[in-house]
């Protein structure tokens, strides 16, 4: 109907211009394996938004005026000749975008504080020069501005983040500022962007309690800094992990929704939640703990899996669902890929172990958890299950498959097996899930 009545498709308002922020001889390179040497001589001559912007102002003194952020109002960067060229007309539309750095990027964090500031720059030694002397860092020369002041970084820091970034990845900036920033008074970087922070969780229960959990989450980020609240003098909460994270949860609403599914199963899938449920329930040594759900596309798999995690969810309990790709994971509700879940290693051999520590929030999901959900197993490769496995024996210090810890896998072996580069039928046989001791 919309196309039929014309209507425009899309529409853009604003023309974005990315622009480039690195070091010295550190701009991004393409390269092919076996051309690097090339690759870097071709970066060596062709010029950034940046270092091009420092050419023009050697030669525009027009340009002198103009920060950084605001040259694509005024200039078009020509691609072809790497080059600042003026504008004939337009530019009211056009906004420059410096991308966001982080902290932990430290001098690429300070140069973009500079750029943002600084007009007229011929270099970066002209970037570092201030009132004549030389720095020799991008911090040191943010100090000498007087940038550094007290806590005003931090705050614009935080103030900057809050326009497009989520609570809990504000939580995450707040966490790691106080882990390798010197802030002078952490109580009052909480205090002044509170309601950012605690947002998710003030909407989900009050203004009350909402603070609490985001502080407990907040003293989960801090343990990779080896910090507390108490260290940082903020205030002190007492909530488990597992309680944090089946916060997100209401069991009330769980249960409802799990006797609604229930009810709508067919008589094999029922035979399969019951299975499952007697698994996670039963502490009888001879229970079965590992499961595979096979079915072609559209048998009823997710509708499975969305009932075992309501019905466990309304008991009070804690599931997790993962599956080998994002997309497939957005259908499970709470539901994260099996690599973000079990930090598993992105180059994958048959000894290789995942990258999580001991003693941490997910370890603790992981020891707590009734049952663990893996959707699109097939198209994971058998390494990664034998580091999974490994994970979950070395946490429960229990050595049957996967810790002893109930597990359903799913999917369907006549879709998708494992993407082997260039492999061969039998490389690719051998990748999968069913060679291994417990596929």
């Amino acid at each position: 109907m919309w196309r039929l009545n014309e209507f425009n498709l899309s529409h853009k308002s604003h023309t974005v211009v990315r622009l480039a922020v690195h070091l010295p001889q550190q701009q991004p390179i393409v390269y092919q394996d076996g051309q690097e040497a090339q690759a870097i001589e071709r970066a060596a001559l062709r010029k950034t938004t940046l270092t091009s912007w420092f050419e023009l102002n050697k030669n525009d003194p027009s340009a002198h005026n103009i920060s950084y952020s605001d040259i694509p109002q005024y200039y078009v960067f020509d691609k072809s000749t790497t080059n600042w060229k003026k504008r004939q007309r337009g530019g009211q539309n056009v906004i420059g975008r410096l991308p966001v750095v982080s902290i932990l990027d430290s001098e690429r964090y300070y140069l973009r504080m500079l750029l943002l500031r600084k007009s007229g720059a011929i270099s970066f030694d002209d970037i570092l020069t201030v009132n004549g002397l030389r720095c020799i860092t991008f911090q040191q020369a943010c100090q000498e501005y007087g940038l550094l002041r007290g806590d005003q970084q931090w705050h614009d820091a935080l103030n900057e983040a809050a326009q497009f970034q989520s609570p809990r990845q504000l939580r995450m900036l707040f966490a790691m500022i106080c882990g390798f920033g010197e802030v002078e008074d952490v109580p009052d970087l909480w205090v002044q962007h509170q309601v950012s922070l605690c947002e998710d969780f003030v909407h989900r229960y009050s203004e009350q309690t909402g603070p609490h959990y985001a502080l407990a989450d907040i003293e989960e980020l801090l343990t990779s800094y080896n910090l507390s609240l108490q260290k940082l003098h903020l205030p002190t909460v007492d909530l488990p992990a597992s309680v944090l994270e089946r916060a997100n949860f209401d069991v009330v609403e769980e249960q409802a929704k799990a006797n609604s599914y229930t009810m709508q199963l067919n008589s094999e899938q029922r035979n399969v939640v019951e299975i499952l449920l007697s698994a996670v329930y039963n502490n009888a040594a001879d229970t079965p703990k590992c499961y595979f759900l096979d079915g072609p596309a559209g048998t009823g798999k997710t509708f499975v899996y969305s009932t075992l995690l309501h019905t466990i969810r309304g008991r009070g309990d804690d599931v997790i669902p993962v599956a080998s790709t994002g997309i497939a994971a957005t259908l499970l509700i709470g539901g994260r890929t099996a690599h973000s879940v079990f930090k598993i290693p992105i180059d994958l051999n048959a000894t290789s172990t995942c990258n999580l520590k001991p003693n941490t929030k997910e370890a603790d999901m992981l020891l707590k958890t009734k049952l663990i959900v893996w959707d699109e197993a097939p198209m994971t490769h058998v390494h990664a299950f034998l580091a999974v496995d490994r994970l979950l024996q070395d946490l429960t210090k229990c050595k049957e498959p996967f810790g002893g810890k109930v597990i359903l896998l799913g999917g369907d072996f006549r879709q998708v097996l494992p993407v082997i580069l260039r492999g061969s039928r039998t490389l690719t046989v051998a990748s999968s899930l069913k060679n291994t001791l417990f596929g």
